[in-house]
């Protein structure tokens, strides 16, 4: 996720010397090394010295080291922290960083990969208004972004756009199986799922119509696509996404405290 980030933020027009990136690894190095000719550091303190915005895209497991070591420069710059980091909290970020650190959580997706990911944001109330337009422009290198009112939202984020992915992806799936068991070979499957899905995706964004309208729009009445949404309709798909969703918050949630 920080390469894409790095690379969103220089297709944007962020001049390459003025960002700097660290990491413990000598192979992730290299690789930020071939991104851009960005600064490189081998530690935290060094490549958040000078900074205003401090973007943390660490595990959650080593969240609480990584922030004891940019505490210092936090303070010292009165510095933006911007967390992608799944399931740490702001109150445990502000007990490592200071009551008076300005923090937003960002909950993205791996579309950010591509450059067209979708983010949840949420700002502490010490984020000032230039900051909090510096995370969205930030954020927005790489994708849309969508600013919720609570902390606990982010887990509806989470349960929605941050896992959505994976429910496209295993939806497509379970098509192209469904293809090849009425006869097409996987490849053909494959590649009418896919290109499938992107056409749909597009008509949904592009038009400026509601999503039920599109699909009553496709669906002929006696016709083949109607029999299909009715056999969704009675396997209860609505329930199903429902509770799928919902178990994705709950665990959301769970890992919060859990992280503490």
């Amino acid at each position: 996720m920080a390469s894409s980030i790095i690379g969103g933020l220089l297709e944007s027009g962020h001049p390459a010397q003025s960002i700097s990136a660290a990491d413990p690894f000598p192979a992730s190095l290299e690789r930020l090394r071939a991104t851009a000719p960005i600064r490189v550091c081998a530690d935290n303190p060094s490549a958040v010295a000078d900074a205003d915005v401090i973007i943390m895209a660490v595990k959650p497991q080593v969240m609480a080291e990584a922030t004891d070591s940019i505490a210092a420069a936090v303070k010292a710059n009165a510095a933006l922290v911007i967390s992608i980091a799944a399931g740490v909290t702001m109150d445990s970020m502000a007990a490592r960083l200071g009551a008076a650190a300005a923090i937003v959580r960002c909950m993205p997706n791996t579309p950010a990969l591509l450059g067209c990911g979708a983010s949840g944001l949420f700002a502490n109330s010490k984020v000032s208004a230039q900051q909090r337009e510096h995370a969205q422009s930030i954020m927005e290198a790489v994708g849309i972004t969508c600013w919720v009112n609570s902390e606990q939202e982010l887990d509806a984020i989470t349960a929605l756009s941050g896992s959505g992915p994976a429910y496209f992806f295993l939806f497509m799936e379970a098509m192209i199986d469904a293809g090849c068991q009425l006869g097409l070979d996987r490849d053909t499957a494959t590649t009418l799922a896919m290109q499938t899905g992107l056409g749909s995706a597009r008509m949904a964004l592009e038009n400026n119509i509601d999503l039920a309208e599109l699909r009553r729009r496709v669906t002929s009445p006696g016709g083949t696509t109607e029999r299909a949404v009715e056999q969704f309709e009675r396997d209860g798909l609505r329930q199903l996404v429902n509770n799928a969703m919902g178990a994705a918050a709950k665990r959301a949630a769970e890992m919060a405290r859990e992280m503490g």
